[in-house]
C-alpha cells in the first residue's frame, strides 16, 4: 500500500505500475515542494477514465496523476495506464491542468474542500481548471472554486477512450501556449471543436448523450438480424460496422445524410419499405425529442 500523506521531507508517495499486466504496485517518490505534474484528474468514472486514457496517449503517462473518491478505482486505472495516483488535494496542489471529472451535484462540495489549496498556489504556480461537468458554466465552477482561475470547459463523450470521441470546448483567461498544450494532449481523444459557451448544453445533448442512443440503435438493428435468422455475434458485428461506415460517409463525403439515405433506397426496394415504417413509427421525431429532453435536463443541472 502507499502513503497518502507527506513525509517530513515533503515527499508524497504515489503508486505507479510499470507493466499493465503486473499487479504489483511499485512506490515512487515525488517531491511535492516545487514539483509539478502536467495533468491531474479528480474523478475516475466513465468519462474521467476515458479522457485520462486519451491524455496518457497524448502527453505520456508519466505526466498524469489520478485521484478518485474510491482510491481503489484510481489505483486500478493507474495500473492499466502506467501513471501515478494520489488524492484530490495532491492533484490540486501540483498539477498544471486539473480535470474535474465529478458529477455536477458533487462539484461544489469537492471544490470547497480544495479552495484553500488552489488559492495558496495560484500566484506561484498558476494552473488551469478543466471541467467536464454537464450543465455547469465556467462562471459557476469559478464561484465554487473561490476565484476566477483560468478555465476550460469541455464536453467529451465516451468514445474518446478509443480516439474517436467528439469534444466541444470553450475557455476563459487561458494563455495561448497553455491552450495549445492542452489541445496537443487531447488530440488522441478524437475531434475537438471550439464553440461559444452558450452552445455547450446543446452540444452535450447531441454528442455527449448520443453514444447511448447509438448503442440502442445498434442493439435494435442486431435484434432485427437475430429475428431474421442471424447468429447474435454476426448480427451485432454487422450492425456496429454499418453505423461506423455510415458515420464515415457523412464526415468524409460532406454530403447531407438525406442524400446518402436516398442513395441506398432503390425504387420499389427493401430499404425504402424500412424507411417508410420508421417514419410511420415516428423514428425521426423520437430521436429529436430525446435530444431536446436531454438538453432540458442538462440545463436543469446548472440550476441546482
Amino acid at each position: 500500500r502507499f502513503a497518502d500523506s507527506f513525509s517530513p521531507k515533503g515527499e508524497a508517495f504515489f503508486p505507479l505500475t510499470k507493466r499493465p499486466r503486473c499487479t504489483t504496485i511499485i512506490l515512487y517518490k515525488i517531491r511535492y515542494r516545487g514539483f509539478t505534474m502536467k495533468y491531474g484528474f479528480i474523478g475516475c468514472g466513465n468519462m474521467g477514465s476515458a479522457v485520462a486514457r486519451a491524455v496518457c496517449k497524448g502527453a505520456g503517462a508519466g505526466d498524469v496523476l489520478l485521484a478518485n473518491r474510491t482510491p481503489a478505482k484510481a489505483e486500478k486505472l493507474a495500473g492499466e495506464l502506467g501513471c501515478a495516483c494520489g488524492t484530490n488535494e495532491q492533484v490540486a496542489g501540483i498539477c498544471d491542468f486539473i480535470f474535474l471529472g465529478v458529477k455536477p451535484q458533487m462539484m461544489a462540495d469537492m471544490l470547497d474542500e480544495l479552495s484553500a489549496t488552489l488559492e495558496s498556489r495560484a500566484e506561484s504556480r498558476p494552473f488551469v481548471l478543466v471541467t467536464m461537468a454537464a450543465g455547469l458554466s465556467m462562471q459557476q465552477i469559478r464561484m465554487m472554486a473561490g476565484s476566477g482561475y483560468p478555465i476550460i470547459r469541455m464536453m467529451p463523450n465516451t468514445p474518446v477512450a478509443l480516439g474517436d470521441g467528439m469534444i466541444q470546448y470553450c475557455s476563459d483567461d487561458v494563455e495561448p501556449e497553455k491552450m495549445a498544450e492542452w489541445l496537443a494532449a487531447m488530440a488522441p481523444a478524437g475531434r475537438l471543436d471550439a464553440v461559444p459557451e452558450g452552445m455547450m448544453d446543446a452540444a452535450s445533448a447531441v454528442s455527449g448523450c448520443g453514444p447511448a442512443w447509438a448503442y440502442q440503435f445498434i442493439e435494435a438493428l442486431a435484434d432485427g438480424g437475430v429475428a431474421a435468422g442471424l447468429p447474435r455475434a454476426k448480427a451485432q458485428e454487422y450492425a456496429a460496422q454499418t453505423l461506423l461506415g455510415s458515420a464515415r460517409m457523412v464526415l468524409e463525403t460532406g454530403k447531407h445524410p438525406g442524400e446518402l439515405k436516398d442513395a441506398v433506397c432503390s425504387p420499389g426496394g427493401s430499404t425504402i419499405q424500412g424507411v417508410r415504417l420508421l417514419e410511420e413509427r415516428a423514428f425521426r421525431g423520437a430521436v429529436t425529442d430525446a435530444v431536446l429532453a436531454a438538453y432540458e435536463k442538462t440545463k436543469d443541472l446548472g440550476k441546482k
